[in-house]
């Protein structure tokens, strides 16, 4: 049996599952927009990476809501939702007060 994060599916190995399809499209879409071209700057570096990383955590969310049942899940994934697109907005204008 595999680990808890991924209930017996290798992290890359394609399933047949669509909510794992669907975790791992989100992840690898993560990870990709993660590789940013990083600046020396920390805090632009922070930011710019950080907003893939939620955007991240959105499309995870919207994965529990299109195919998860337990209400109390589902109720977490709406705030994750709400607070990670607020955050995210947060961001980019911290960003584009800087020239960024």
């Amino acid at each position: 049996m595999g680990t808890m994060a991924t209930h017996g599916h290798a992290a890359g190995k394609p399933s047949s599952n669509a909510a794992v399809q669907a975790y791992q499209q989100a992840n690898a879409k993560m990870h990709g927009a993660m590789a940013i071209d990083y600046t020396g700057d920390a805090d632009v570096d922070f930011m710019r990476a950080m907003i893939p990383h939620h955007q991240g955590a959105i499309d995870m969310a919207r994965v529990e809501l299109a195919h998860g049942k337990d209400p109390e899940v589902r109720k977490l994934a709406e705030s994750v939702i709400a607070a990670q697109e607020a955050e995210i907005a947060s961001m980019r204008k911290w960003l584009a007060a800087r020239g960024h």
